[in-house]
């Protein structure tokens, strides 16, 4: 079985990958920045600073998305993302499924061999 994969959807599909995952970067980046800020760890001209070139960052993340075309691509990433961070705090938080979720993977495997 042959997969079709044109010019066009590749590139569109690795820049999608690559822009969700800055972005993913940026939202760490925020949260560090807010603890920091909060803490007062950082000066009244670092924050200032640090709030201009998140903004900045926003706003050419933004712009990349548009001009190429690539916002449902990025958010089918992040949602793809959020998903399998979702399953995994999962089962760290319901150990006792993962007996069950293991046998699932077991005849998962076996069915494929």
């Amino acid at each position: 079985m042959a997969i079709n994969i044109d010019e066009k959807n590749l590139k569109h599909g690795v820049l999608g990958l690559v822009i969700a995952l800055v972005e993913v970067i940026k939202d760490t980046l925020k949260i560090q920045a807010l603890k920091r800020m909060e803490s007062g760890v950082l000066s009244e001209d670092e924050c200032e600073r640090l709030g201009k070139a998140l903004l900045e960052l926003d706003t050419a993340l933004e712009e990349i998305k548009t001009e190429q075309g690539i916002s449902q691509s990025v958010q089918a990433v992040r949602d793809g993302l959020d998903g399998i961070v979702d399953g995994v705090i999962d089962s760290l938080i319901n150990p006792e499924r993962w007996p069950e979720e293991v046998a699932e993977s077991l005849m998962v495997l076996s069915r494929r061999t």
